[in-house]
């Protein structure tokens, strides 16, 4: 590539301009902003061409309108526009990048080592920090290095190492790993283990991208800038929607460039699909399994029913029904591979039952005591041994068969999560706490304090945010790893009632939570303000589910005794449907 519209030492070639005649050289000074001298740029005048005041001079380009230039011309070039690239040079007056830049790029992508390593003292003092030259010149001999190696030139590949790698002494670890690219048997063996693409255009083209990151941007542009600039401001615009909630293509080849990025908001699951009403009674839970396919839901009539999700109409279809639980059912947890669901009961329950949902058989029915109240459960992550416990001062750790494993005395357990570590158990208290248990070196540690009860509580999938249901204060959003309140979220009607919220959405974006005014709320996780109240419930909402897999299903039991599922507007090109109960959307 030669220099487009660049002054300094080549001249330049003869550019046609645009009104057909032939344009004159524009080698010369390039002023220290990188434009050229130019008066008027080379674009036509609109104004009379009589030669007095009257002809008005070309403002000089402003930094910001010289960078758009230079980044439209490493696009076009990029694309293979040169000679566009050199004509919007020569008449914004602008150069793409600096003429020893452009020898060095030239020189690599051909493969000439020795005078790519010249080029080095010229750009040398071009460089915020020049001992950044060592570090380019190591990453020029490597490929040299290794283009030797894959001609099967072992003599001059051991020469770059010897003669000219070592004597940098530098990166002395990466010189030990290239010698043994030596006992490599053939070109494929030595690419496989280098990680390599091999001598040619793309290999030298990724070592220009490392070798441009010591240059500053007003010598060599960073590559693709614009295509990165661009992606940004998608992705920003992504993140400030409210309503985002689908994984889409981190290219610019899925978007437009031409309009904002905006969701609508009838794409949200706001408005209901299904209203299941086969509960008798308050349905107390309902959770969804890990791999999406699957609802449990749990009541006071002492069932818990399995839906089945429809994979194309994601409606649910009632699968089979668990019975036999004298309490109730208060709380439910999928195994990690769904293969066994935990029911528990309320505060009097002293039992908890382990069902193999692929069979329908009860395999475990546990109880140590008629003293006991188990009403929460946690899986470790093996899925081999899970947590229970309850305000009675019960805090157990169990096998599959429900023998008791270990125990810690005195906790009066209100909420349990098992994080991923497979050690720590997180665990809400009378005390109005979280704590975490590690069951295996006997430790605890407070995590979490808050001025009321906690409810309930649950953990985003990376393990790094709770969310509360906090008593008479609605839901709070804590930073374990900092141990921090993060955000209270308004709206939420809150008092003594076990509520239980969820994360939800793609990327776990959105948090939603029932509500004792007979609610759903669902807030985007960086506001405090509600971004839609779904109504239709007819009682206190005591617990929602967000589908893991599928972000536009969620799910929400009530004392009403249904379950509602929630998905998109099925009219989206249309009015909400008269009777369609569902959404009120907020700004």
């Amino acid at each position: 590539m030669q220099a487009n519209g660049t002054g300094g030492q080549e001249p330049e070639p003869q550019m046609s301009c645009r009104n057909g005649e032939s344009s004159s050289s524009v080698a010369g000074a390039v002023h220290s902003n990188g434009l050229m001298p130019s008066a008027n740029n080379g674009l036509p005048s609109t104004e009379s061409t009589e030669p007095d005041s009257s002809v008005k001079k070309k403002k000089r380009l402003s930094q910001s309108d010289e960078d758009v230039i230079r980044l439209i011309g490493q696009h076009l070039h990029g694309l293979g526009l040169n000679q566009t690239v050199d004509l919007l040079m020569q008449e914004s007056g602008c150069r793409l990048e600096h003429p020893a830049a452009t020898k060095f790029r030239n020189h690599v992508m051909e493969g000439e080592w020795e005078k790519a390593e010249s080029d080095l003292n010229e750009l040398k003092a071009l460089m915020h920090s020049p001992s950044a030259v060592v570090r380019m010149k190591f990453l020029l001999l490597q490929q040299k290095y290794l283009e030797y190696l894959e001609d099967g030139k072992v003599l001059e590949a051991l020469q770059v190492l010897r003669a000219e790698l070592t004597p940098l002494k530098y990166n002395t670890e990466r010189i030990h790993i290239l010698s043994g690219y030596l006992m490599c048997s053939n070109s494929d063996d030595l690419r496989a283990k280098a990680e390599w693409e091999g001598k040619g255009t793309a290999s030298r083209s990724k070592l220009l991208d490392k070798l441009q990151t010591y240059l500053p941007p007003s010598v060599m542009l960073p590559p693709r800038r614009l295509q990165t600039l661009l992606r940004q401001a998608v992705e920003l615009q992504r993140d400030r929607c409210l309503y985002h909630n689908t994984k889409l293509d981190s290219g610019l080849d899925s978007v437009s460039l031409l309009i904002d990025h905006v969701c609508s908001r009838k794409q949200f699951p706001c408005y209901t699909q299904q209203i299941l009403t086969e509960h008798c009674n308050e349905v107390w839970f309902c959770k969804f399994s890990n791999d999406g396919t699957k609802l449990a839901s749990g009541s006071k009539d002492t069932t818990v029913i399995i839906w089945q999700v429809d994979p194309d109409t994601h409606l649910l279809k009632q699968l089979k029904t668990l019975e036999g639980h004298a309490y109730g059912v208060s709380y439910l947890a999928w195994s990690p591979d769904d293969t066994y669901l935990i029911a528990c009961g309320p505060d009097d329950c002293s039992e908890l039952w382990l069902w193999n949902i692929q069979t329908g058989e009860l395999r475990t029915k546990m109880s140590q005591s008629h003293e006991d109240s188990l009403t929460s459960v946690a899986w470790n992550p093996d899925g081999k041994r899970f947590v229970t416990g309850g305000q009675r001062g019960q805090f157990y750790q169990c096998d599959l068969d429900g023998n008791l494993l270990d125990s810690w005395e005195g906790v009066r357990v209100q909420c349990l999560w098992c994080l991923n570590d497979g050690r720590t158990v997180l665990a809400s208290d009378t005390h109005q706490r979280i704590r975490g248990y590690n069951f295996e070196d006997l430790t605890d540690r407070n995590i979490v304090q808050e001025d009321h009860p906690v409810m309930s509580f649950t953990v985003s999938k990376n393990g790094r945010l709770a969310l509360l249901n906090v008593a008479t204060q609605g839901v709070h959003l804590w930073d374990l790893q900092d141990r921090v309140l993060v955000r209270k979220y308004q709206g939420v009607t809150q008092g003594f009632y076990t509520i239980h919220s969820c994360f939800g959405g793609y990327n776990e974006d959105f948090i939603a939570s029932g509500s004792e005014d007979h609610k759903v709320y669902i807030w985007h996780k960086r506001s405090e303000l509600p971004i839609a109240e779904l109504t239709g419930h007819t009682r206190t909402v005591n617990c929602v589910s967000w589908n893991p897999v599928l972000p536009g299903l969620m799910a929400s039991a009530s004392d009403d005794g249904t379950i509602r599922v929630w998905g998109p507007a099925p009219f989206l090109d249309s009015q909400e449907p008269e009777g369609l109960t569902g959404m009120n959307l907020l700004d």
